[in-house]
């Protein structure tokens, strides 16, 4: 079965409909040294072989996007994973080389590579990076507590962790995002403020963090009984939460999205381009790719991926974004930024006004300080956002 013609002269669009410049551009290393216990993405053991041919095919995959859609611009970049920090610079060099020759890179674009201590751990590697055009950081650390990196698995301490730090930023890093894991097993408030306070001492730009969830495909949700993961009660999370979103505020870091917070003119672009519905590309194993009003996932295993790529399959099997999805992602993605929910971008989409579509809950969400309305925008408070699962659930899908 060929594509439709029809699909390879989709205009890339942003969230909002109009035509855009940049192509938002994702590529899945699926290698690590080992799975972290909390991790559910794809991902497998690092070796040479596997590895030469996962690079071969990817680059035989740039070359048949690039094509596809007559040399696209480019405005982000983002190296994830997996780890891929574990690829050699040389063979990250040919990457880069291929997707210049394939795609249009635009100027300043932000380019992303997700790393973690244990292999990015010398001077010449960051220099390596630095020098091929890669100017954006974002280093695992997960926590700065050794006993909290044993319990999550990762490979690494956290003296290695900042020595990452401090080697990316000799090699001319100028734009560094540390991630980290909150409300871990017995973990308490005031150990989780004390790393944030050792995280800020180092003065990254960009600061993920994210509350721990047991993923049922992950070790934890494997093992979770075994392994006796005894999390904080939900009042303890809910201060973890919200006072270290105060302070991260306090030091100077803007909450832009429930997760992440950075120093004005650091938000990463990539990750906000997500949330404000722009064309994605994602390239290698498991990636997904939304372009136009068609979303498609490439194969989960080297074998299919390989043959996908080769017969040209890529794209094939696609779903068909309805109004109705589009409603629902709005809501869902707007409402995590502190942008909001634009309620005139809602009307556009379905005719209707939100407001006395979901009267009642909206009603019931602002008594309870959960939301707040100005300026067009519907928003979560804090509070909102600590339970933004649920409410994100009744106004997308009740």
């Amino acid at each position: 079965m060929a594509l439709p013609p029809a699909f390879f002269n989709t205009p890339l669009l942003q969230g909002d409909g109009k035509e855009a410049k940049n192509l938002l551009l994702y590529i899945h290393v699926p290698f690590c040294k080992r799975k972290c216990n909390y991790c559910a993405f794809h991902s497998q053991g690092f070796n040479q072989v596997t590895f030469a041919w996962y690079l071969k095919t990817l680059l035989t995959e740039i070359e048949l996007w690039g094509k596809r859609l007559k040399k696209p611009k480019i405005g982000t970049i983002f190296f994830g994973g997996g780890t891929p920090s574990l690829i050699p610079p040389f063979q990250l060099e040919l990457i880069m080389d291929t997707l210049r020759k394939n795609f249009t890179f635009t100027k300043g674009m932000e380019v992303t590579l997700e790393a973690n201590p244990d292999s990015a751990n010398d001077l010449s590697y960051f220099q390596a990076l630095f020098s091929m055009g890669i100017n954006r950081l974002s280093l695992g650390f997960q926590s700065l507590d050794d006993r909290n990196l044993e319990t999550l698995g990762r490979p690494h301490s956290a003296r290695q962790a900042t020595e990452a730090y401090y080697l990316a930023r000799k090699a001319g890093f100028g734009n560094i995002s540390i991630d980290l894991i909150w409300g871990l097993p017995r973990q308490k408030p005031k150990e989780w403020n004390n790393e944030l306070k050792a995280v800020v001492k180092l003065k990254p730009e960009h600061i993920s963090c994210y509350g721990l969830t047991i993923e049922p495909d992950s070790v934890f949700g494997q093992r979770e009984k075994e392994m006796d993961l005894e999390l904080p009660p939900d009042s303890e999370q809910a201060r973890m939460f919200i006072y270290g979103a105060e302070f991260l505020e306090a030091m100077g870091y803007i909450q832009y999205e429930i997760s992440n917070f950075a120093r004005m003119g650091f938000i990463s672009r990539h990750n906000q381009g997500y949330w404000d519905r722009f064309d994605y590309l994602g390239l290698g194993p498991s990636a997904v790719s939304t372009i136009g009003n068609r979303r498609f996932t490439n194969p989960l295993f080297m074998d299919e991926y390989d043959a996908a790529v080769r017969g040209g399959f890529l794209g094939e099997d696609f779903e068909e974004l309805t109004d109705k999805i589009k409603t629902q992602e709005l809501i869902m993605l707007s409402l995590r930024t502190s942008k909001g929910l634009n309620l005139s971008d809602y009307k556009g989409l379905t005719g209707k006004e939100l407001t006395k579509e979901k009267s009642q809950l909206i009603s019931a969400l602002h008594q309870n300080g959960l939301i707040r309305m100005s300026n067009g925008f519907l928003r979560l408070t804090k509070n909102g956002m600590l339970v933004s699962n649920s409410i994100l659930q009744s106004l997308a899908f009740d």
